[in-house]
């Protein structure tokens, strides 16, 4: 790839900064958020944020894969709302969707009184999963996994959970039981969790497929474990790939253990690892399937899909739901129809598998380039990538502030954050890739060895 001019597109330009970030607005903005904002973690960047030298910046609009701060630097946003903006900010599809939808009906009744949008966002989901699937629909990923896990439990009576290191799956109280990320997440209210969940090793090689898949048996084979949740590719875990060969597997040691198999699709899903399914594209056949972030274009809702005779278990309890006020909502399901139905018009989800394979490529040359050659890591597919900085601590975060100064907004990942994460847009202009490209190139060059 080369480096391209600026595109006259709308949304899809390259850099302009007239101030070298944070500039003096959003460090005025950032004051005024840590009066009012409680202080997430011990080092929360913007406690006191100092002109210039990186950080945080305060978001004034965004349209496409632009973004435009409160100093007016414009950037290229290749974190997206950590993967959620699937169609960039903004997109037409989704502002016409509510547009409308705004002038018929805002709220609906949950499930007492469903809106038509509900029930045709449920059809189009089940065509997405196939297998005749239902779907539970929430407000958030973490609020699909939620579902999952109470389904899980109903349908096989066994409370256990059996989830995987570098794991992430929100952190509302079910998910965050589950959560192998980072231990702090979840050790400070272990006192209120699921005292059944126990955490085995995601693997990243065919090395750790033998060690991992053997621990999944041993776990089984006690028999209290109802649900094992996965990530088909680790999201904030640092974009890890696992072999072809685990999905498939897993599913079989589910099946002869009589435990659900719950995929976590809120990032993989929709086009972002370049299929609809990620898991599916593997010769996965999930139990539950769980869909979140991108669904609605930049609209908060989720979905929890499961085959009937799995679903079915909840008209067998005694009056029991999964539903909050907002869950299904007549606006949110007017995004997410329009979001799918760009990304299948447009034909995305294969365009997010060859741009982003010819991107990973590109961006394997610039670290095999780069003094970093040896201990610098492309991975990932499709338009979920990852940057594997594990070697020099604190090395991706350097990173992360160089290009930021250049104009190209990347998130971390990783237990320990030292993993670049990268997921565009997947309408981003390759010429805004090919920028971000040169801009690593030259940002490599200014880290230490």
């Amino acid at each position: 790839m080369s480096v391209g001019s600026a595109s006259p597109v709308r949304g899809a330009e390259l850099p302009l900064l007239r101030q070298a970030p944070p500039g003096p607005e959003s460090v005025r903005w950032l004051r005024r958020f840590a009066q009012v904002a409680a202080p997430m973690g011990p080092r929360a960047a913007w406690l006191e944020p100092q002109p210039g030298v990186g950080g945080t910046i305060v978001y004034q609009s965004g349209q496409g894969s632009n973004l435009t701060d409160v100093d007016g630097n414009r950037y290229v946003d290749l974190a997206a709302g950590f993967g959620s903006l699937l169609l960039g900010h903004g997109p037409e599809c989704v502002r016409l969707a509510l547009a409308r939808q705004s002038t018929e009906l805002l709220q609906a009744l949950g499930d007492l009184h469903p809106s038509t949008l509900k029930i045709e966002l449920l059809e189009r989901l089940a065509g997405i999963a196939g297998q005749g699937m239902r779907a539970i629909l929430g407000q958030s990923g973490a609020d699909a996994v939620s579902a999952a896990l109470k389904t899980a439990l109903l349908y096989t009576g066994k409370p256990g959970v059996l989830a995987f290191s570098g794991g992430y799956h929100g952190l509302s109280y079910g998910p965050l039981a589950a959560c192998g990320l980072r231990p702090s997440y979840r050790e400070p209210f272990a006192a209120q969790l699921n005292p059944s969940v126990r955490f085995v090793e995601y693997p990243s090689d065919t090395v750790g497929l033998g060690r991992s898949l053997l621990q999944v048996r041993q776990e089984l084979a006690r028999g209290d474990v109802g649900a094992v949740l996965f990530e088909p590719i680790l999201g904030r875990g640092g974009c890890i790939v696992p072999p072809a060969e685990f999905a498939p597997a897993l599913a079989q040691a589910c099946r002869a253990a009589g435990s659900l198999l719950i995929a976590d699709e809120i990032w993989t899903g929709l086009g972002r690892a370049g299929h609809w399914l990620f898991g599916c594209a593997q010769g996965l056949s999930a139990d539950l399937i769980c869909l979140g972030k991108g669904l609605g274009g930049g609209v908060p809702i989720s979905a929890c899909l499961g085959r009937p005779e799995i679903l079915q278990a909840w008209s067998q309890a005694r009056e029991v739901v999964h539903t909050s006020t907002f869950a299904g909502a007549p606006l949110a399901c007017a995004a997410a129809l329009g979001t799918l139905q760009a990304l299948e018009t447009q034909g995305l989800v294969a365009r997010a598998a060859r741009v982003g394979a010819a991107w990973q490529r590109a961006l394997e040359d610039a670290v095999a380039a780069s003094r970093h050659a040896a201990s610098c890591a492309v991975r990932g597919t499709g338009l979920m990538l990852g940057l594997d900085l594990s070697e020099h601590a604190g090395l991706a975060l350097a990173l992360s502030r160089r290009l930021l100064a250049r104009g190209y907004l990347a998130s971390l990942g990783g237990g320990q954050r030292e993993c670049l994460v990268l997921t565009p847009a997947l309408d981003i202009s390759e010429a805004l890739l090919e920028g971000f490209v040169a801009a690593l190139s030259e940002s490599l060059g200014e880290l230490p060895s």
